[in-house]
């Protein structure tokens, strides 16, 4: 049976759906200024990072996420599979700018920022973000004997 979302859930889930689709309308735009070879190229980084995520980063989560469910509680489970995904993703986005691949000593106005400070603070709030949600009180769950979380409901025997 499916779970119905909360209303907050719900809410929540069509303001990130609206700045998802926000973001990549505007990133269309952003392809059109391109000209031949830029939009080729920008094209190619698309796709480059559609197949690392399906080759590294999905098998890099699951595989996480499968180690950690044997040492992390049930009720943990869900917020650290979204974390390593978010920090697997980002991080496998910004290997260019961490490993500084382009920088030139005649431009220094290429890769001109702290990517690896920025890249720490992004993890920092990822794992503080994971810790929240993992810790968050949670109300119980009817039929459970009092146990709550994802595990708990699917391990519950079909009502009548």
């Amino acid at each position: 049976m499916a779970r119905t979302a909360p209303g907050g859930e719900r809410v929540a889930q069509a303001v990130v759906g609206v700045v998802g689709v926000a973001a990549a309308a505007y990133g269309g735009l952003l392809l059109l200024d391109l000209d031949g070879p830029d939009l080729l190229d920008a094209l190619l980084w698309l796709a480059g990072g559609v197949v690392l995520h399906d080759a590294v980063v999905a098998p890099l989560t699951v595989l996480a996420t499968l180690a950690l469910r044997r040492v992390l509680p049930s009720r943990t489970w869900t917020a650290v599979t979204v974390g390593l995904v978010v920090l697997l993703t980002v991080t496998a986005t910004a290997v260019p700018v961490l490993g500084r691949f382009g920088a030139r000593p005649d431009n220094p106005t290429l890769l001109d920022r702290d990517y690896t400070g920025g890249w720490l603070v992004l993890a920092g709030l990822v794992v503080a973000g994971t810790l929240a949600w993992s810790l968050r009180p949670r109300g119980r769950v009817r039929g459970t004997g009092g146990t709550t979380g994802p595990a708990s409901r699917r391990s519950s025997p079909p009502s009548r």
